[in-house]
């Protein structure tokens, strides 16, 4: 039987809610429960494919014309763009830096909303993926449309701070109007990142998050820990980085409730 390949979006247009770490460090912690994994990094900022490979690398892939941006911008098979990370099976399509003008290449584009599906479709229908972990930009604009009418669920990372809530409404509503596109997208939850149980307002944030009808708060909660910052300076996940960590396996058990409610 061919695989089926499920496609999941990062998305909060909040910036600092901890997106991309949240992308890498649950992308590899799946391929570590021996799924093959590929990562997708569509914006500018580039911290998805910087969690894996080196700033000179990475400037390298940007440099270069076989990044993301590219197949958008050519309305191409985005399959001749994947790198190979160092860790087995799991791979990553870099952003490059030109992501921030994808906005006004999508714009320009015939059936603009589905441009990043069609570049994804070669990808997905091989099957040589279990997971495509799409990692996006702090907005809502043309390219997470595209984002989430490529996806087949949506993972809001929420920081728990004073103004980590704030454009969740929006947010929702963005979601909202990309299903209505793309009618087979499904909320898979929110995810509470940068938790601090000494202070208030995580108590505020998970309490305010539970009380939202229709949306699944998962029981698995991202710490503070200098062990993330560490990992990220060595272009690390944290669950490679130092294994014993506490954010390395609240990452891991995140992952696994993930996998539990897609394979259901």
């Amino acid at each position: 039987m061919k695989k089926t390949t499920k496609i999941i979006a990062f998305a909060n247009n909040k910036g600092g809610s901890g997106k991309s770490t949240t992308c890498s460090n649950v992308g590899y912690a799946l391929t570590l429960m021996g799924k093959r994994v590929l990562l997708v990094d569509c914006d500018m900022q580039q911290n998805l494919s910087l969690s894996f490979f080196g700033e000179d690398e990475v400037m390298e892939f940007s440099d270069g014309d076989e990044t993301l941006y590219d197949a958008i911008k050519n309305e191409s098979d985005a399959s001749p763009f994947i790198r190979h990370t160092k860790y087995e099976n799991l791979d990553l399509i870099p952003a490059g830096m030109l992501m921030s003008t994808a906005e006004y290449e999508l714009y320009s584009k015939s059936d603009r909303e589905k441009v990043l599906c069609r570049s994804l479709e070669n990808i997905k229908e091989s099957g040589k993926y279990d997971f495509l972990l799409i990692d996006s930009p702090p907005t809502l604009g043309m390219l997470v449309m595209n984002i989430m009418c490529a996806s087949d669920y949506l993972l809001i990372p929420i920081e728990a701070s004073p103004w980590g809530l704030f454009g969740l409404a929006n947010m929702l509503d963005f979601y909202s109007k990309a299903k209505e596109m793309s009618p087979s997208l499904s909320l898979l939850g929110v995810a509470i990142t940068k938790a601090d149980g000494r202070k208030n307002y995580f108590r505020q944030t998970k309490d305010t998050l539970s009380s939202i009808s229709g949306v699944r708060l998962f029981e698995n909660y991202i710490h503070v820990d200098s062990a993330v910052e560490w990992a990220q300076d060595k272009s690390e996940p944290v669950i490679a980085y130092k294994k014993n960590s506490r954010s390395s396996g609240e990452y891991f058990e995140l992952a696994k409730e993930i996998l539990n409610y897609v394979s259901r």
